[in-house]
């Protein structure tokens, strides 16, 4: 029987997403280090780190070397010796190990697109939303520190494991702005300065941009929940399992989870029903019906563009010779855009792990046939051609 364990900490919402993903499949798990004795963690520690540094952890399937940044955690292992990385690399990998696995990611064509639009379109702009409700809105009542501090004890001597609690949530708030979420100036979040997310010089304010954002995918999961049990009909998939690990992540924080409650409640119970594995091996009937549509018009709004602006700043920046991207470049005031979204300005920075996930969604998109693309276009007609262009090379 496949066992997996994952080495990660339930502040991720992709370690959220992959334990969905192997209940779904029916593949038992554990996560490391917390459910590990003392030992067993050290020891799986040492091989991670030793993994790292020979740059040997795995993802499948394999992407062109030269874009992801080297992996961080989550990962998982089948034996403990040997390191993948990647959630939805993870259903991929599921399919090879059960049967149970093969619904993951639908085979008709056009529902194998939504379900991968869905599913990057969490991984990559839900994350912003969700960690903005965790570090902004709910800065005041979110307890991930202590939580990750009790989860990583059996890695630190003598109670340090202590110095996470209030470490973590510090290190977090500062990156608000590097994952999209700049205060407008005087910004008070009912905190102290160090827990306060900042406000940067010449960076537009996006608080009201991802707040907004944020009602209108919880509008449009409802939409789809009033009717039939998960995002592509009656079977769960890797879209299901990338919008719960984002969305579920603001479970546990205070006011983001009340919010939450309030404006979705039928999607608030959807996440705590896959939360407490109520999809379990749910197979069943796929489609594609009018209720999606709200869905896939917020991702044409918000993902889509963001990810034909980052394409085109990535060329841009290399075009011009810079080499640093990411949150090197980003902490550094390199490879730094100007961009739009829903008629609201932000700066980010180029990031070039988001270039392939863009060119793989477009490159699905062209291998459409017409009529594939017809009946999408009929969901939501800003998914064209044009839509789907990508400046990276």
């Amino acid at each position: 029987m496949t066992h997996i364990t994952f080495w990660g900490v339930t502040a991720s919402p992709y370690q959220l997403k992959m334990q969905a993903l192997a209940d779904a499949a029916g593949v038992t798990w554990q996560r490391a280090p917390e459910q590990l004795g003392t030992a067993q963690a050290l020891t799986m520690a040492w091989r991670l780190r030793k993994a790292r540094r020979a740059q040997s952890i795995e993802r499948l399937p394999r992407r062109e070397a030269g874009f992801d940044e080297y992996p961080a955690v989550p990962f998982y292992t089948l034996d403990g010796n040997r390191f993948y990385y990647d959630s939805s690399g993870l259903a991929y990998h599921l399919q090879q190990l059960t049967p149970a696995a093969r619904a993951l990611q639908p085979l008709e064509s056009a529902l194998r697109f939504s379900c991968q639009l869905i599913d990057e379109a969490f991984d990559e702009f839900g994350l912003y939303m969700v960690h903005h409700n965790r570090w902004a809105v709910s800065a005041a009542t979110n307890c991930m520190g202590e939580i990750t501090s009790r989860e990583l004890r059996k890695l630190y001597p003598l109670g340090l494991h202590r110095l996470v609690a209030t470490s973590l949530p510090k290190r977090q708030v500062r990156r608000c702005p590097y994952l999209f979420s700049v205060s407008p100036p005087g910004f008070d979040a009912g905190v102290s300065q160090q827990l306060t997310p900042p406000a940067l010089p010449g960076f537009p304010p996006t608080h009201d941009l991802l707040n907004t954002a944020w009602r209108r995918y919880l509008a449009a999961m409802e939409t789809i929940l009033a009717d039939q049990p998960y995002l592509l009909g009656d079977g769960f998939t890797l879209a299901d399992a990338s919008a719960y690990g984002q969305l579920s992540m603001n479970l546990v924080d205070g006011r983001a989870a009340q919010l939450l409650e309030q404006l979705a409640p039928q999607t608030f119970q959807w996440l705590c029903m896959i939360r407490n594995g109520g999809h379990r091996e749910s197979a069943g009937e796929l489609h594609l019906n009018g209720r999606i549509q709200p869905l896939l018009e917020i991702i044409a709004e918000t993902f889509m563009p963001l990810m034909r602006q980052n394409a085109a700043a990535y060329q841009a920046a290399l075009d011009r010779g810079e080499t640093r991207f990411n949150e090197t470049a980003f902490d550094r005031g390199e490879a730094l855009y100007d961009g739009s979204l829903m008629g609201q300005p932000f700066r980010a920075v180029a990031k070039s792990f988001q270039v392939p996930v863009w060119r793989d969604l477009c490159q699905t998109w062209s291998a459409l046939k017409e009529r594939q693309q017809t009946q999408l276009q009929a969901l939501c007609p800003q998914l064209t051609d044009g839509a789907f262009t990508c400046a990276a090379t």
